[in-house]
């Protein structure tokens, strides 16, 4: 019996035991389940700005925790080895509880909660959703850093248990986006959503050389984000050879430079990354 993933625009028909592009998420009994629920390949306590959140409690530490699986394809990854990996990897089984209790156990350490990040944690929605709920019950946050990829009803759902999100918006075309197996659109809505919902919203592009490093891209972005809320702090970081991209140079400083003097145009805040 064949059953469809609602997870995200990608709406995967799984039949009995198949598992869905992300590798995270498969048909079990006609059911769609999560192969990565409580299942992490990292574990670290990181400062808050590493994520990158630089106007969320900055100096602050945050426990961070991150599975395998993602639902794009983008050739350049920096993290492939685990968001490309499936559950043959090694991993770490922890329970949403455990994580809550380690999370609180840390607060002498200056740590304010718990980051679902490194891989695309949403692809394991309903460990999230699980961890945030006894975070906040705990007076801890939650941050999540996200390709931004899913349906906009379970957005809606998690959103009240996030107090701040970076999403990683690939660029700002169609054409790119499509490269990358994704979609533009649903990206924007959820940035959008994310700022309706009073969420601490941040953003980062990876600037990749004679991709998505054009001026007018990044001032359209910058434009768009501007008319959310100028105060979205923007990161454009630097891309170093990766993955499918290990023979392409890495983005020149100065375009870097350039791009955030562009940006600062309608944003308030613009950060140079991986300088």
């Amino acid at each position: 019996m064949s059953t469809t993933c609602e997870l995200c625009f990608h709406h995967c028909r799984l039949d009995e035991g198949q598992t869905g592009l992300c590798r995270a998420r498969a048909n079990r009994n006609g059911s769609i389940v999560s192969l990565n629920y409580g299942k992490l390949t990292s574990l670290a306590l990181d400062p808050i700005e590493m994520k990158p959140l630089r106007r969320f409690h900055p100096g602050s530490l945050v426990l961070s925790a991150g599975s395998f699986g993602c639902n794009l394809r983008c050739p350049f990854c920096q993290n492939h080895e685990i968001s490309m990996a499936d559950g043959s990897c090694e991993l770490l089984s922890i329970t949403p509880a455990d994580l809550a209790e380690q999370a609180e156990a840390l607060k002498p350490r200056r740590n304010i909660g718990v980051a679902y990040t490194y891989n695309e944690p949403l692809i394991g929605y309903e460990f999230v959703r699980d961890c945030a709920e006894m975070v906040h019950d705990r007076g801890m946050v939650n941050v999540l850093v996200s390709n931004g990829t899913i349906e906009e009803a379970p957005w809606r759902e998690l959103l009240p248990l996030l107090d701040a999100v970076n999403i990683d918006l690939k660029g700002f075309t169609p054409e790119w986006y499509r490269r990358l197996g994704g979609d533009l659109e649903s990206v924007k809505r959820n940035i959008e959503l994310s700022v309706v919902s009073g969420c601490h919203v941040e953003v980062t592009t990876l600037i990749i050389p004679n991709e998505n490093d054009g001026a007018e891209e990044i001032r359209a972005m910058a434009k768009w984000l501007a008319s959310l809320d100028p105060d979205i702090p923007l990161h454009l970081t630097r891309f170093f050879p990766q993955y499918m991209m290990r023979d392409k140079a890495p983005t020149p400083k100065e375009s870097i430079y350039r791009l955030v003097v562009e940006a600062k145009k309608w944003l308030k805040w613009v950060y140079p990354g991986n300088m």
